[in-house]
Order: structure tokens, then sequence, then C-alpha cells
């Protein structure tokens, strides 16, 4: 059993982590400043003794003491990340530092969730960990992408020179059960549209491609990767390599939720990639890693979820069904 830390860990992901950490008999504790996090997310961890949960900002630095350390914290949805973009940036640099020197007095393993946003708008397809990247350094979206590319400059920084273990891992674009009902994105923004009946508001004319991984394999991907050994650092890509429009995923909702709602068009916002899909062939080699779930069947358990949310009858700790490989 081990003692591991996860920042954000009241967010979408960091929730899901933290109940399967759980769940393997670790001892996990809970950092999270609820500017996006919320305590629906954990409440049903909060009975068991090995669960424990802090309020805490990891722009300021935290003497704890821990095996591991899962570094989640940071909005991650456009409309979040860009209401305060000074703190946004503040929380990948500052508190990556805080997070690093944390690991570096106590010796532990730590692991950076970094994201595919790190490849701006590329221009290769499929995007492979070797690609620099083609980011707006001055755009709207840069406090975190290049807050996000910064983070990764401090972890292999901290590595080559206090030979500190590190995991980076770029995730692509997760969704699932307890993704923030307000996150502006897009998986969610369509579904919600599509269960009030609203119109579904795609931007640009829907060609714009996507990669959807279904939160339980990216969690699986978290694991495998921290188990790795330690000369193994990546950065490792994690998604779902099957590539879809944007227009596709529209009408793959509306199916599902067999709603009367329009298609609508708007204007593309800044800096708003037209392809993201990862090459994950280092996954697949290094973690013994790849997605399981399709998108229709993680779409369901993802509608399933927001419909209930919706309801009057809500409670966090609903249970959902598990995907099996």
């Amino acid at each position: 059993m081990k003692r591991i830390l996860v920042t954000g860990g009241a967010g979408f992901l960091g929730s899901h982590l933290c109940e399967k950490l759980l769940n393997d008999g670790h001892e996990v504790l809970c950092i999270d400043n609820f500017y996006t996090g919320r305590r629906s997310n954990i409440i049903e961890f909060l009975s068991n003794p090995s669960f424990e949960v802090l309020r805490h900002d990891i722009c300021f630095p935290l003497y704890v003491e821990v095996d591991e350390i899962y570094n989640l914290a940071c909005p991650a949805s456009p409309i979040h990340y860009q209401f305060d973009p000074v703190q946004t940036t503040k929380t990948s640099v500052h508190g990556s530092i805080n997070m690093l020197g944390l690991a570096k007095r106590i010796k532990a393993k730590i692991f950076q969730a970094s994201t595919s946003e790190v490849y701006g708008d590329p221009i290769v397809h499929p995007q492979p960990e070797s690609y620099w990247g083609n980011v707006n350094p001055i755009g709207t979206r840069s406090c975190y992408d290049e807050g996000k590319r910064c983070a990764e400059t401090l972890f292999f920084d901290y590595y080559r020179q206090n030979k500190l273990r590190i995991k980076v891992a770029r995730i692509f674009n997760t969704y699932g059960p307890k993704m923030h009902i307000n996150d502006g994105r897009v998986v969610s923004n369509f579904i919600l549209q599509a269960l009030r009946g609203e119109d579904i508001t795609v931007f640009g004319d829907g060609s714009q491609t996507r990669s959807f991984c279904y939160v339980d394999d990216m969690i699986d991907g978290f694991l495998r990767f921290m188990d790795t050994p330690d000369d193994f650092t990546g950065p490792v890509n994690l998604g779902n390599p099957s590539e879809f429009t944007i227009l596709e995923l529209a009408e793959k909702i509306i199916k599902l939720t067999k709603t009367h709602s329009r298609i609508v068009y708007k204007p593309l916002p800044e800096d708003d990639p037209q392809q993201r899909q990862p090459d994950i062939d280092l996954a697949r080699k290094a973690l013994k890693w790849k997605p399981k779930v399709i998108l229709d069947d993680g779409l369901k358990d993802t509608v399933a979820y927001f419909k209930t949310l919706l309801s009057s009858s809500f409670k966090p700790s609903v249970q959902r069904k598990r995907f099996k490989g």
C-alpha cells in the first residue's frame, strides 16, 4: 500500500483516479482548491479511512509525506482556463515548481498531466511525441498551451538536474461521467444541449476532427505509465486514435438522446486546432496500453450520467456501468 497525493483530486480525471487508487488499496491525499473541482465528485470517498482531502492551491508550497504524486491540478477547458489566464499560467508553472520541489524533498515519483494542447494547431498528423508543435505563444489559449509546455520543461530539467523520477503524459480529449456541467467542452456541451432540447452549437463547419478517450481507459493509462521503470520518463501520448469530425459527434449525440435539437454553426474560436489525433505507438509498446471503450458505448454512459445530473433525484454516489476489456 502506498500513500499517494493527487492534486486536482476533486476534478473530473482526479476524482476517477482517486477512486481507482482507493479501490486498489492505497491511501489517497486529495488536494484541490475547488476552482473547477467539485465536492460532489469525492463525497462518496469521505467515509473511507484511506481517503483524506485538503483544500489547497498548489501555487503555494505544500509540506506532506507521500510515496507518489499525480499532478493533475489545472483548469483544462477553455471556458475555465481563459477566465483567469494569469492564474492558469501560475498553476502550471508555480504549481509544477512546488510539486517538483515536494517530490525532490521526499524522494517521491511524480506524474505530470500534460496535454495534447502542447501540439497547438498541428501541421503533423497524427501527432507523435517527437513533434514539437505549432503553438501561438500570445493567443487567448496560450495561458494553458504554453503553461503546460513550460511545465514539461520544468519536469525534464528536474529529471536531468536532480535525478527526479518523473512521468509526463500528454492527455488527449477525455470524456465520461463526472465531467463538469459547465466546462464548455464539446462532449458535455452537445449532450447538455441535446438533453435540454436546445440548438447544438458547432463551431466552424464541423469538419475539424478530435479523438475522444473514455475516462476509464485514460486512468488505466495513468497507472500503467506510473508502474513503468524509472528510466522511462515519457512524454507519452494517452488518447484514443479513432478520429471523428465534430459534426459526426453531434450527429451521434442527437441519435443517442433522441432529441429534436437542430445543429447551428458559429465562427471558430481563435487558435482552435483543425485536427487532433494521437499517435499512441509508444503507449502500445511501453505501457502495453490501448483504449478499449468505443465512442458509442462511452457516450451512452456519459449521456446517462448527465440525464441523472439534470434530474431532481441526482445523487453523487449513483452507480454507473464499468466497461470490461
